[in-house]
């Protein structure tokens, strides 16, 4: 059995894995040719992963829409001592760096959940820090509404009770495509992530039942704003989003993520909204009393021109 049909058992049985790093999920961002995975395994038993997006030749990237990749360890038991697992793991990711020497770039943005990047450093990688914003217990409504800032919950209702905001699931993907493009033009940006790959997520993840796109429409018919939210059992995750910059006076952004949130707790009890760096972002997800939480990028190697060129061109195949 190769490596890679070891690991698609795998994610068939193993509820620890993260949803990015699903077999399924690389299918539909990376393409099944251009994802490889390392794969350790002690008395038959697979221990540790690491899923690979491999663009280009040599060439180790983060796809489009997905917000981690990196190592994955075999939960131990829980009267493991502390650096008992620290030692265990650490040695499990100098095996999973003494393969990566085969590549000659590296880039991975690795889970919050992965505190100790030591053995990546002891063999030259460096690493940024960035951030990413979480609520845990969503199923405690209450709780969350007291934990939010006045300015959300004015908006929370301003839309529902002024503008007539229902927010409402099974919005076509062309629909939440449009209102997406429009907040990039809105910001003066270009959308550097395909479309295409969007698409196929959300086909792939309403088909399994781990994922929808939400909206917020008034009593006209007209989208307001809308968001794609992904689950499972570990965690819920804000995709991505928009909203119509002529209407966002409504509040209707605040309204679709509280009802996806109340939504999304009967599979999980966090969420997470994946970032983010850009400031004004990061102050609409903190206002909804989301704890900042580190996550590691992780570097190794430089990318020639040409290999940017190719890694553009593989991303919007």
């Amino acid at each position: 059995m190769s490596r890679k049909e070891t690991y698609r058992t795998l994610c068939r049985t193993e509820e620890s894995l993260p949803v990015f790093s699903r077999d399924w999920w690389l299918d539909a961002v990376c393409g099944e040719k251009q994802w490889d995975v390392l794969v350790i395994e002690e008395k038959g038993r697979v221990v540790a992963t690491m899923p690979l997006y491999i663009p280009t030749g040599g060439v180790v990237s983060m796809p489009c829409y997905t917000q981690a990749l990196g190592p994955w360890f075999a939960p131990l038991s829980h009267d493991t001592k502390y650096t008992t697992a620290l030692g265990y793991r650490q040695a499990l990711a100098s095996q999973l760096t003494e393969q990566l020497k085969a590549y000659r770039s590296f880039l991975q943005n690795f889970s919050y959940e992965i505190t100790d990047w030591l053995p990546f450093y002891w063999e030259g990688y460096t690493q940024t820090t960035r951030y990413t914003y979480l609520l845990k217990n969503i199923g405690e409504a209450d709780q969350l509404l007291s934990r939010m800032s006045r300015n959300i919950r004015r908006n929370i209702v301003k839309a529902k009770e002024h503008h007539g905001i229902t927010v409402k699931t099974g919005i076509p993907t062309e629909a939440f495509l449009t209102i997406q493009q429009k907040t990039f033009e809105r910001q003066g940006t270009v959308n550097r992530q395909d479309p295409n790959v969007l698409k196929r997520l959300i086909e792939v993840c309403r088909q399994r039942g781990q994922g929808e796109i939400f909206g917020g429409y008034d009593n006209d018919g007209q989208l307001h704003a809308a968001a794609f939210i992904v689950w499972q059992k570990s965690s819920a995750y804000y995709i991505a989003g928009g909203g119509d910059p002529l209407l966002r006076h409504s509040g209707a952004h605040g309204l679709v993520l509280w009802e996806a949130i109340r939504h999304t707790a009967q599979y999980t009890d966090t969420f997470d909204f994946e970032g983010s760096m850009l400031r004004g972002v990061e102050r609409f997800f903190r206002e909804f009393g989301a704890i900042q939480t580190p996550y590691f990028t992780i570097c190794r190697g430089k990318r020639s021109w040409i290999d940017r060129i190719k890694i553009k061109w593989a991303q919007t195949r």
